[in-house]
């Protein structure tokens, strides 16, 4: 009997990637034969969406026209799309593109499976079909947010905070090191909040206690930690702990109070920089990576001024740089004047840039000759390309090691550092 083909087109974030995965297993179970971003003919194109911010809003509509005109083209086939697109523009999409045969918001994987005839199988939930490397994996530990920026729209369209049980993250991790993974990334809206919902306290810090201990994974690498109610906890625990990557991923988004009241965030410059100056004491050789918000509503050039000479002062080992965008039924779209020129936000966000590859050249450079651990990501051309515990993969930078052969993506090795550019490191096998 032949099996329908379903192909699984994620964009967007790693929150999606984890959401398709484990829609990908629930469909393999039912008889389907599941690929991911397959440019092959399918029976099913089934497209999960990114609406956070007007660029992968773009992407995601050309991305479902692009597949809609194929199976056109074909004359067969069915497209679903799916996610956060979806959930903030379901009535216009379905005006727009009658192509498609169905939609379905976030968290609707039982619709999904229910509208491909199948059942959901609740025995499954936790398991998930890998795609790309098998050797780390990102564990989605919660789900929609509770704060209330001026510029996100992510709990409109997510939700309010909703935490896993620490059980099952701990379970879904066992299952993902018996597979391989040997980094997990924890992920959330804000890794910070996680557990008060369900025990009434912050609950982090067990959580990576518990995941630590599992014997075959190597890493836990923490993401998008809120810089208000930051468990320090976390800091005492990296200072013991090797398995935990010292890597701090704040997002301040701003150190102007004028600006950060106008984002209502929850934190003011202040106590941003007691945070970041604690955090340099405890931890003098973690990474700490940010992302900055340029031309938000209330910035002028004062207060661009004073974000550009913070990060200068502060020297931050990855940062990246956005520019501010109106969000439909955000505080700041409803409340404020998108007062910068883009022009403008964008010569912002290319100074902010230029200074930090010339801290990041200044940095990559002092490394030289330094010995560190690291872990192998593929062999590209003469190169094994790794990371250290220092970096993300697919955000951060890379380090390339020459004279070796034939590494198993996944394994961990000992390096020296003998060169570097802006954004990545050459290195020997120790």
């Amino acid at each position: 009997m032949k099996r329908n083909r379903v192909n699984i087109v994620t964009l967007g974030c790693s929150k999606n990637t984890v959401d398709s995965q484990k829609l990908m297993r629930q469909l393999e179970a039912g008889g389907y034969m599941v690929e991911s971003e397959s440019a092959d003919p399918a029976d099913i194109v089934i497209i999960n969406t990114c609406g956070f911010i007007h660029d992968a809003k773009e992407e995601s509509v050309d991305t479902i026209i692009r597949h809609a005109e194929s199976i056109k083209r074909e004359g067969r086939g069915k497209l679903f799309v799916m996610g956060c697109l979806v959930e903030r523009y379901r009535n216009e999409l379905q005006n727009e593109l009658p192509e498609v045969d169905g939609w379905f918001g976030v968290n609707r994987p039982q619709e999904i499976i229910s509208r491909m005839g199948l059942a959901y199988k609740q025995e499954l939930t936790g398991e998930r079909i890998m795609t790309g490397p098998t050797h780390y994996a990102y564990l989605k530990v919660s789900e929609g947010c509770d704060r209330t920026c001026a510029f996100c729209a992510i709990p409109d369209i997510r939700g309010r905070y909703i935490s896993e049980p620490i059980e099952d993250l701990v379970e879904e991790a066992r299952k993902l090191a018996a597979g391989g993974v040997r980094e997990l990334i924890l992920i959330a809206q804000d890794l910070t909040l996680y557990g008060l919902d369900l025990y009434g306290r912050q609950m982090l810090p067990e959580l990576v206690r518990r995941l630590t201990e599992i014997p075959d994974l190597g890493w836990v690498r923490l993401h998008y930690l809120y810089p208000s109610d930051f468990p320090m906890e976390i800091l005492e625990m990296m200072q013991d702990n090797k398995k935990i990557c010292r890597y701090i991923d704040l997002p301040i988004q701003h150190i102007s109070d004028k600006v950060l009241r106008m984002m209502r965030r929850e934190h003011d410059g202040a106590g941003t920089r007691r945070l970041l100056s604690d955090i340099r004491r405890m931890l003098p050789d973690a990474a700490v990576r940010t992302t900055v918000i340029a031309g938000h509503p209330g910035e002028t050039e004062k207060e661009y001024r004073e974000l550009l000479d913070f990060i200068g002062e502060y020297r931050f080992d990855r940062l990246g740089a956005f520019r501010y965008s109106h969000e439909e039924n955000t505080h700041a779209a409803l409340k404020y004047e998108d007062s910068v020129p883009e022009k403008t936000k964008e010569k912002r966000v290319a100074g902010i840039m230029k200074l930090q590859q010339e801290i990041s050249a200044a940095r990559n450079a002092s490394m030289t000759g330094r010995e560190m651990r690291i872990i192998i990501d593929r062999k590209e051309g003469l190169f094994h390309v790794g990371r250290s515990q220092h970096d993300s993969p697919e955000v951060d930078q890379e380090i390339l090691v020459t004279g070796t052969k034939n590494i198993e993506p996944g394994t961990f090795i000992d390096v020296k550092i003998t060169g570097s550019t802006e954004f990545d490191l050459y290195a020997e096998k120790v």
